[in-house]
């Protein structure tokens, strides 16, 4: 059965590398069929307790929410700003949070998850995946595999992962990513 994944990368760059992980990633999944977001296209107002109580939630995030609870599993890139999330990303998540549903704070619907990020930078790590693994799962994220690759215009070309190593590791997480895909 096909599984149908959603996949973004959690910046409004129109040249997001974030987003072109996303797609990379999503592209080396079997038996699945994927939808790319854009951030571009859920443009909400900066999020306030006033302005919800003026005007509701924003149908673009009621929108964004339904993509989430149509998919069985989720590819985010996350752009790393400063350490933390983009405003974008966080503006959403902060909209996406105020959607009553059946489990509150529960908003990523227990969906399968492949974290990603990348970054020009030669760090091997990514902070933004580290507060993003303790943080999402009290969402209703559910964290399967995730990836940092470092140096994205030296390790990424022609829309692949050139660098052995960073190949290999990409490898394994999404194999790990592709066989709980096939089990649920």
């Amino acid at each position: 059965m096909t599984k149908r994944i959603i996949a973004f990368g959690a910046s409004n760059s129109k040249q997001s590398i974030n987003k072109q992980l996303a797609e990379y990633t999503a592209s080396q999944l079997i038996g699945t069929e994927t939808t790319i977001l854009d951030l571009n296209n859920f443009e909400l107002p900066v999020y306030s307790v006033d302005l919800e109580k003026e005007s509701g939630i924003p149908a673009n995030a009621i929108r964004f929410s339904q993509f989430i609870k149509e998919s069985d599993a989720i590819i985010i890139s996350l752009a790393e700003y400063n350490g933390l999330h983009t405003s974008a990303f966080k503006n959403l998540w902060d909209w996406l949070s105020r959607i009553p549903m059946e489990k509150p704070m529960s908003f990523w619907d227990n969906k399968a998850m492949f974290l990603l990020s990348t970054s020009p930078s030669k760090m091997s790590n990514s902070n933004v995946i580290k507060i993003s693994k303790e943080l999402f799962p009290h969402f209703g994220a559910n964290i399967i595999a995730d990836f940092h690759l470092p140096s994205f215009g030296y390790f990424f070309k022609d829309g692949q992962i050139v660098e052995p190593k960073q190949k290999q590791l990409f490898d394994t997480e999404a194999l790990k990513f592709q066989i709980h895909l096939n089990n649920i």
